[in-house]
């Protein structure tokens, strides 16, 4: 063994070196990194949660805007309300200065389906944009996960991404819904 280190999980080992000042360092940091990674398993769909880009994938352009009977929505007005809220979120985080739409109007597009083509694919384009920065976000060891937004009221950055996590997939669930009531899902 000599010359070679072992690498050992220390998450199990904690408690070993509970008398020694690093111990909650190293504790601390196992954490941290354990509870990214939760985050970012959620925000990719992970467990019981759908991925963004399967429930949008395959969807025919003439079903974007078509409203199943008895629901409220399109699929348009739910992919533009996931992209919407999320944008909003993520600027509330990093900009102090941000000024978040009037509510619920600023939160759905105006139309029940997209106006062309393109603009299905740009909003998801967007959508996939955001979710990044939120994933880049969540991964950055240098941001205080559990730190007071200085410009928010009591909100976290964590409470945030899960607040987008929840969010998402409360709406992906419902697009999927309208895509099986419109006979788009596998």
């Amino acid at each position: 063994m000599s010359g070679r280190r072992s690498s050992v999980n220390v998450t199990g080992y904690a408690g070993l070196f509970s008398n020694r000042p690093m111990a909650k360092i190293v504790r601390d940091m196992t954490q941290d990194q354990s509870l990214r990674e939760h985050l970012i398993y959620l925000l990719d769909g992970g467990g019981a949660h759908l991925d963004f880009d399967a429930a949008v994938a395959g969807l025919p352009a003439a079903l974007r805007g078509v409203r199943p009977s008895g629901l409220p929505h399109t699929p348009w007005e739910l992919l533009e309300h996931m992209r919407l809220a999320q944008w909003d979120i993520l600027e509330f985080i990093r900009k102090p200065k941000h000024v978040s739409p009037p509510w619920p109007a600023g939160y759905w597009p105006a139309s029940q389906a997209p106006p062309d083509d393109p603009a299905w694919d740009k909003s998801v384009k967007a959508f996939r944009a955001d979710l990044a920065s939120i994933r880049r976000m969540v991964k950055n060891p240098k941001v205080n996960l559990h730190a007071r937004i200085p410009h928010g009221t009591g909100q976290t950055v964590l409470r945030e991404v899960l607040l987008v996590a929840d969010h998402t997939a409360y709406h992906l669930g419902q697009l999927v819904l309208v895509r099986r009531l419109l006979g788009a899902w596998k």
